[in-house]
């Protein structure tokens, strides 16, 4: 098992992806900007948000396998631990990438609303799966994050910053909730057509049993 490699800053983030940091609690990384790095497993101190265009190899999330594919979502927290194995080779990171320290939402209404983003938890085994349209919003909201952090610092910057970090999380709850209503009702559908399928299957069996009683009484 790989070495466990620790995130404790947003410092430390920018620099395992070799971009610059701009502020020293919250970046948004355009991982067409990043360098090639190798696979590794990594206690975070920090909120990551994950947008992933790439294969990570299996990435486990504490001790459980994530449920992930190329282009979803992945959601870690302050204390969790998450990664894939080193094979050894440089790869070229693909997607997008915000990552905030737990200070930053300090005396922010945010702080005391994290408790309810559940996909942070590690009992969320499951990346979240985005429609075109939705990737476009997620999109959105992280490339207004990183044009507000590229603008001076005024008063108004914080409360920006933080209002589109709340902003993009809202909306990946709104997204998470599709996702399970869809599988829900496809999971209905797959039922429903078993148990009309189980019925003919039934109706069939009782009319040969009865085809087969009314032989041996007229034979």
């Amino acid at each position: 098992m790989s070495e466990l490699s620790k995130i404790d800053s947003v410092q430390a983030y920018n620099d395992y992806f070799g971009v610059e940091t701009c502020h020293p609690l919250v970046s948004v990384i355009d991982a067409r900007e990043a360098k090639p790095l190798r696979f590794g497993r990594k206690l975070y101190s920090i909120y990551a948000v994950l947008l992933k265009d790439s294969d990570c190899g299996a990435l486990r999330y504490g001790r459980n396998m994530y449920d992930y594919q190329r282009g979803t979502m992945l959601f870690i927290a302050p204390g969790q631990v998450m990664g894939s194995e080193d094979d050894g080779k440089l790869h070229q990171p693909e997607g997008w990438a915000l990552c905030f320290h737990p200070e930053f939402l300090h005396r922010t209404p945010l702080a005391g609303l994290m408790k309810d983003y559940s996909y942070f938890s590690y009992n969320a085994h499951e990346a979240l799966h985005l429609s075109s349209q939705e990737r476009r919003t997620v999109i959105g909201c992280l490339v207004k994050i990183k044009e507000e952090m590229q603008n001076p610092i005024d008063k108004h910057s914080k409360s920006l910053i933080v209002g589109n970090i709340k902003l993009l999380l809202d909306y990946c709850i709104r997204f998470y909730d599709r996702q399970f209503i869809t599988r829900e009702n496809l999971n209905s559908d797959i039922l429903a057509r078993f148990e009309t399928l189980l019925g003919v299957f039934q109706f069939r069996q009782a009319s040969l049993g009865r085809a087969a009683y009314c032989a041996i009484l007229c034979g």
